[in-house]
């Protein structure tokens, strides 16, 4: 990733020299704002390019674990109590949720909306099993 940040800004870095050397200086500190910016999205991408939910079922148990960024959370719920809600709304579509006793916890945030429904469906299966 660090390659495909070094060739973008080299790139632009030598486009903007040559429109400097023909005399259109002005455009050099645009230059350094785009790599400024290409650097500060890269960043952003590489904090969450691993973020992920692992849910394991087991005999009585639910357990939870969701890695956002730096920051790791893990929730245990008990399987018989633990109910899937489908929260309909506005914006980007329905959230997926795990109530019990008073917990929740929001799962499949990195779905599609039709992939957040069918996944609700097959979690709401297997809790039953």
């Amino acid at each position: 990733m660090l390659c495909v940040f070094a060739a973008l800004s080299v790139a632009s870095a030598a486009i903007g020299i040559g429109f400097a050397i023909a005399g259109a200086w002005p455009v050099l500190p645009f230059v350094g704002l785009e790599i400024a910016a290409l650097g500060a999205a890269f960043v952003v991408y590489a904090r969450h390019a691993a973020d992920y939910e692992r849910i394991e079922i087991g005999t009585g148990r639910l357990v939870v674990e969701v890695s956002e960024a730096e920051r790791k959370q893990r929730f245990e719920l008990d399987r018989s109590r633990a109910r899937v809600v489908v929260e309909k709304g506005s914006g980007y579509g329905a959230r997926v949720l795990l109530r019990e006793a008073g917990k929740e916890v929001e799962v499949g945030r990195h779905l599609d909306a039709p992939s957040r429904i069918e996944f609700a469906d097959e979690l709401s299966r297997r809790l039953r099993i």
